[in-house]
């Protein structure tokens, strides 16, 4: 770390902590006369650093706000980048913040991406297909509530046979964090470039249905029913050409394996490595799967669920003494 800062001229600099995330990275800021940057620590092999690089040069040549990339070291993990300051979505929203003004953003910040990319095009990502996507609802049952042999392979058997209604449209951009904690108001700059974006590198070729439930169903807070409606029906009034109904079942179906991939994924920060503080937000991720859950779509897997993790089964894992 060191000799990456000194041959980007931040050498003596001293390194400040910023709040980390659920991955391995970390981040700190280096301020000095006048001039700030954030440093990326993602330590290979666990993290690589290009899909980051090339997802921040798509957003920015699309005219949205992704840090510059400063300096890049990808064999030792390093990046430097501008910095966007304190003012994510999460800390507003906290501090009393216009809510549907943010949220407003958010949504045409997802709009323009997703105009923008169709004709532009992505860069070598990885498709959100079915076995990534199965392989995201396994973690219900391998971490959360760990089942094997053939009652695993009958819940994955309902959403292999699921998930194909969730295509309604060509595979768009899809960042998979599109949510408050990765959002941050830059209001000294014009239209959507207001809205910064951080954490995306783990984007894929998806579903547009996607990012907005993301955004919409967020595993750590609670936004009003009337403000989702009210963005999902924004969203919608921008692709006039997206059948409705059928957006709404593939939001539904998106949006229920989204919740079981975190379920299991909360569970696993527990169990593997200590960061229990993403518990308190189970109960929440269970309410807004039982909502995606009335769907007519999805209900196989609701009856599945009802037999197997039944209303008494959905609490917090350490709640139930597990270890």
């Amino acid at each position: 770390m060191a000799a990456f800062l000194a041959t980007g001229g931040w050498g003596d600099v001293p390194v400040v902590p910023l709040a980390g995330d659920a991955s391995f990275r970390r981040y700190y800021r280096l301020a000095c006369d006048g001039s700030s940057a954030v440093l990326m620590d993602a330590p290979p092999p666990q993290e690589d650093i290009g899909p980051f690089v090339a997802v921040a040069a798509l957003l920015r040549e699309i005219g949205l706000s992704a840090p510059e990339v400063l300096a890049v070291d990808r064999d030792q993990g390093f990046l430097l980048l501008e910095d966007f300051g304190d003012d994510t979505y999460t800390r507003l929203l906290a501090r009393g913040a216009d809510e549907p003004a943010l949220y407003t953003l958010a949504v045409d910040t997802l709009i323009a991406l997703q105009r923008a990319a169709g004709p532009r095009g992505t860069p070598e990502l990885p498709p959100y297909d079915i076995e990534r996507l199965l392989g995201e609802a396994a973690l219900l049952v391998d971490w959360y509530r760990p089942l094997a042999g053939e009652l695993r392979e009958e819940y994955l058997a309902l959403w292999r046979a699921v998930l194909p209604d969730a295509v309604v449209a060509p595979p768009t951009l899809v960042l998979r964090d599109y949510h408050v904690d990765n959002l941050m108001l830059l209001p000294d700059r014009p239209g959507v470039r207001g809205c910064g974006l951080l954490d995306f590198q783990d984007a894929v070729t998806g579903q547009p249905s996607y990012d907005l439930v993301s955004l919409l169903e967020d595993a750590r807070r609670d936004i009003p029913g009337p403000l989702r409606q009210a963005m999902t029906e924004r969203y919608l009034a921008a692709f006039p050409a997206l059948d409705r109904q059928a957006f709404l079942r593939s939001a539904a179906i998106l949006s229920a394996q989204r919740n079981c991939k975190i379920l299991g994924i909360f569970t696993r920060l527990w169990k593997r490595d200590g960061k229990r503080q993403y518990l308190a937000h189970i109960p929440r991720v269970w309410r807004l799967l039982e909502t995606d859950l009335r769907h007519p779509a999805l209900a196989p897997v609701a009856r599945w669920l009802d037999r197997h993790l039944p209303a008494e089964a959905r609490c917090r894992p350490d709640l139930r003494g597990e270890a």
